[in-house]
């Protein structure tokens, strides 16, 4: 599944609720202190955890909107949910994400944390 997350960030970035998310300097603190690879790390343990399974408990619900640098590129990126994935993303909600799409998701929400951070 090769798709152009750079097209698909600046599609979010025309979403008035998408672009108003940003890292808060206590979030890029963080991030200097653990280092990306870390963050990537707490990524995919997210997804697959809170987002790759099928009829997910409190699906729309389960991303908080603060608390981790990662919750925050989720709702920017419109990977927060099953619903925001699928509209966004074209990824259906009605089965188990493999992991290439694993994989897509977090390379996203990095993608789009690198871009903030500057």
């Amino acid at each position: 599944m090769e798709k152009d997350i750079n097209k698909i960030l600046v599609s979010l970035q025309k979403s008035k609720f998408r672009s108003s998310f940003h890292l808060k300097a206590k979030d890029k603190q963080y991030i200097n202190e653990k280092g990306l690879e870390t963050i990537e790390e707490h990524a995919y343990k997210f997804i697959r955890t809170r987002l790759a399974g099928v009829n997910i408990l409190n699906d729309g619900k389960q991303t908080p909107y603060k608390g981790h640098p990662v919750f925050i590129g989720e709702h920017a990126t419109a990977t927060c949910c099953r619903g925001c994935l699928e509209k966004w993303h074209h990824i259906p909600k009605d089965r188990v994400l493999t992991e290439e799409e694993i994989a897509y998701v977090v390379n996203v929400i990095m993608t789009w944390i690198k871009n903030d951070l500057k």
